[in-house]
């Protein structure tokens, strides 16, 4: 019953380190809030879809509200999006940077491309610092 016990906390200790290891997968990580503040978006969720922002977007839009009406206005492939899926990503500096490459079909038929800038936090999480959206594009990669 012993190695039974033994065998059975060996294995749950390797899944779970699996899990953590994969979780803490920068890339893993920023893909998933993308995808959390693109549904905060499609749920007109202005506090979480804000949550997501990086210190200096923050500074240059103190308020959930008012950030909320700029992406409406300016980027209505992301605010709205039909259908996304990733494209390519990648990592700078261990992590400090990423980029992610989301391929958009807009509600209105158009493609597009947009390039999230993500940065790590001083505390580690990270944040999203930019969007650069282009119509009609095919990827080139980042």
């Amino acid at each position: 019953m012993r190695a039974f016990f033994a065998v059975f906390i060996l294995c749950a200790a390797s899944i779970l380190s699996h899990a953590s290891a994969r979780a803490e997968d920068p890339i893993e990580t920023t893909r998933t809030m993308i995808e959390e503040q693109i549904k905060a978006f499609l749920k007109d969720d202005a506090e979480t879809a804000y949550s997501f922002a990086a210190p200096g977007i923050k500074a240059m839009y103190p308020d959930k509200n008012v950030f909320f009406a700029m992406v409406k206005k300016s980027y209505e492939p992301v605010y709205h999006p039909g259908n996304y899926a990733f494209g390519r990503s990648r990592s700078i500096d261990n992590g400090a940077l990423i980029y992610h490459e989301v391929l958009i079909s807009g509600r209105d038929g158009k493609d597009w491309t947009a390039i999230y800038q993500i940065t790590r936090q001083p505390d580690g999480s990270y944040r999203i610092n930019g969007v650069q959206i282009m119509p009609n594009t095919d990827s080139k990669g980042i």
